[in-house]
């Protein structure tokens, strides 16, 4: 049975062999929750220890959002938490985490932090990183597993973890999603069905914008596998591709799947979602390098972050995917 922890004490009675490896969360725990649990399972072995915190962090709220109705669901989180092979959950009061109350000293997640989330959410990626960073101590892991869905998030725990010399791994674990493609979040028992319907266009944005980087991308495969100058368009025209035919050079001269394109697709989708009943209202579409989370630009190669967020009603949503620039198909 899984125990449930309440305090530093508690931790430090809790006894282990080999590994410790920790899924950090707010509770409200879902499929997406567990996969990380499960995941961590596979790391720490049958000798190590998962451990699994839950607390809602006040720091990571701003003004006017929805840190009073984040539900808080302990009882059914441990008997997931135990279902996906957690040994114990670690709950604590607020004020064992804060013991002098809200703290003076806190980190700071510099210049990325204040981009994307953290310009629509200023501070928030500091309290963030400040409970982390407590946590990480609290707990001594030798593993930490978040989630991709959470990307800014997850890229600044590996900057912290790397300039500040903790000495913890950190593995990123990819998203989890419904069966219709909607990224699980413990947001999505806010929207009405109608506000579904509408937020499945995130991903259905992220998808347009990867099925463009994929198309482009294999269309500048068979530009290349052309012969040059003259007998391009007949080569291509021999291919099947009608259309590259017509502007040969174009496509000879076209980045493998440009940065642009890409936008342009997942852009569409958005358009269509924000005259919709009820209306997304679109936060930020970005398509940003993972190190710094800043646009790229035509040219780019190596790996990308398409991100998107949005309001559907009155529920606030994140989601992204990775992508590939520059990738042979």
């Amino acid at each position: 049975m899984t125990d449930l922890l309440r305090t530093a004490e508690d931790l430090r009675k809790l006894t282990y062999d080999g590994q410790r490896a920790i899924v950090m969360t707010m509770g409200a725990l879902h499929e997406g929750h567990a996969s990380l649990i499960r995941r961590a399972r596979e790391l720490a072995g049958p000798e190590g220890q998962v451990l699994v915190t839950v607390f809602v962090n006040p720091l990571q709220f701003g003004a006017g959002e929805d840190l009073d109705r984040y539900p808080r669901t302990l009882d059914a989180d441990l008997v997931i938490a135990e279902r996906a092979g957690a040994d114990a959950v670690f709950a604590p009061y607020t004020d064992e985490v804060y013991p002098g109350g809200e703290p003076q000293v806190r980190l700071s997640a510099g210049p990325m932090g204040e981009r994307l989330e953290g310009a629509t959410r200023p501070g928030h990626f500091d309290g963030m990183l400040t409970v982390v960073a407590k946590l990480l101590h609290l707990t001594a892991p030798d593993i930490a597993l978040y989630g991709q869905k959470d990307a800014q998030q997850l890229a600044l725990i590996k900057r912290m973890v790397k300039d500040l010399n903790f000495p913890v791994e950190i593995i990123g674990v990819p998203t989890v999603r419904e069966a219709d493609g909607l990224a699980l979040s413990s947001r999505n028992r806010y929207l009405s069905d109608a506000e579904r319907r509408t937020a499945l266009a995130l991903s259905a944005a992220l998808f347009a914008g990867r099925d463009r980087l994929t198309a482009q991308a294999a269309l500048h495969a068979r530009a290349q596998a052309a012969p040059a100058s003259k007998a391009r368009a007949k080569a291509l025209g021999a291919l099947g591709e009608a259309r590259a035919a017509a502007d040969a050079h174009a496509v000879a001269q076209a980045h493998t799947g440009g940065p642009a394109a890409v936008r342009a697709a997942a852009r569409c989708v958005l358009d269509d979602a924000a005259r919709a009943q009820p209306p997304l209202l679109l936060d930020y579409l970005a398509l940003v390098d993972p190190s710094d989370f800043t646009e790229i630009t035509d040219g780019f190669t190596g790996e990308a972050i398409l991100a998107v967020a949005a309001k559907v009603g009155t529920t606030r949503l994140i989601d992204n995917i990775p992508l590939t620039f520059g990738a042979a198909v």
